[in-house]
């Protein structure tokens, strides 16, 4: 986690010339965060390499969010060409650290990250962002006979692997298309700021949000209450689900919370794959304690009936003793 060497030069450019520059925690792509501190006023540097990443979606998904109300970072400073940029520090207050320390605030707080969702599918999305669409979410699943199967000594027919979600995803991509919000897409409490002491929606800022699209109104829900790093107590996740559908006015809550299956799974098989992924070729193994909490998500989703083609195919192809336990 040594500074990018361009950092010093960028910085003296934009106003902080000498500033100490600390490592941050980064997360499960090619960009590293470091603190920048001068003189009492902090920043953030986001090192983005342009030849692993694009920072022009950040940008605009930032400002999209600003200009709509939402409290994303706001940008200081950009180099696109050296993969730089300074953003607006939010402190260190995640939402997965807050509540460790402090679990009676966890009902409050979800409630709060749901009531920032219900605004922000209040507003249209921008007519720029993609679909959420079938290739966008095969593409995803297939990172698991891509990356988890070999891994596991699994043979996987592909094949029947895509016929079945094929088969599960009509519902979704039908109201995909007809009232698509937008989807931030890792929207779960390491990537949610706690900025004010009391919290409420308007108290949340966002983080990680560079590769938004425009989806299902369940996603990002699903997101949050099927996180990767936190366990969320069953009856809170309940909740915070009755609570969304409530604030949504969705007529056929049956219907939604089978979206919700169907999209938790096909969420957390490609996380399998990611995890795995991050493991074999990045020699990144900080996510592997993560897999049997996503693995305890995929049976949980895989038992709606909803998902009856996808948990044939797991059932046929993907044995017990090659799920949660093998890799941990």
């Amino acid at each position: 986690m040594q500074p990018p060497p361009d950092a010093p030069a960028f910085l003296e450019r934009h106003g902080w010339a000498g500033a100490a520059i600390a490592p941050l925690a980064g997360d499960a792509s090619f960009r590293r965060y470091f603190r920048v501190t001068d003189r009492g006023r902090t920043a953030v540097l986001m090192d983005a390499p342009p030849d692993r990443e694009d920072s022009r979606p950040f940008l605009f998904v930032a400002g999209f969010l600003l200009a709509n109300g939402f409290r994303s970072p706001r940008v200081l400073a950009a180099d696109l060409d050296l993969g730089l940029l300074l953003l607006e520090d939010f402190g260190d207050r995640r939402m997965g650290q807050v509540l460790a320390l402090e679990p009676a605030r966890e009902r409050a707080v979800y409630a709060a990250a749901v009531d920032l969702l219900l605004a922000l599918h209040r507003v249209p999305p921008p007519l720029e962002l993609r679909p959420y669409g079938r290739s966008e979410l095969l593409r995803e699943v297939l990172l698991f006979p891509e990356w988890y199967c070999p891994a596991a000594g699994i043979a996987a027919d592909v094949e029947s692997y895509v016929a079945a979600w094929d088969r599960v995803w009509g519902d979704v991509l039908a109201e995909t298309e007809q009232q698509p919000v937008l989807v931030l897409r890792d929207y779960h409490a390491d990537n949610i700021m706690l900025l004010d002491e009391g919290a409420g929606p308007d108290g949340l800022g966002l983080l990680d949000f560079q590769d938004a699209l425009a989806g299902h109104r369940a996603y990002d829900l699903v997101s949050l209450l099927e996180d990767a790093r936190r366990d969320v107590p069953p009856r809170l996740a309940a909740e915070m689900l009755d609570r969304f559908i409530a604030g949504q006015r969705i007529a056929d809550a049956e219907q939604f919370r089978a979206a919700c299956a169907v999209l938790g799974a096909q969420r957390n098989v490609k996380i399998l794959g990611i995890f795995v992924r991050l493991r074999d070729r990045d020699g990144r193994s900080g996510y592997v304690p993560m897999l049997p909490r996503v693995w305890a998500h995929v049976e949980r989703n895989l038992a709606h009936p909803a998902l009856a083609p996808v948990r044939a195919w797991f059932d046929a192809h993907v044995p017990a003793e090659r799920r949660s336990p093998w890799c941990c």
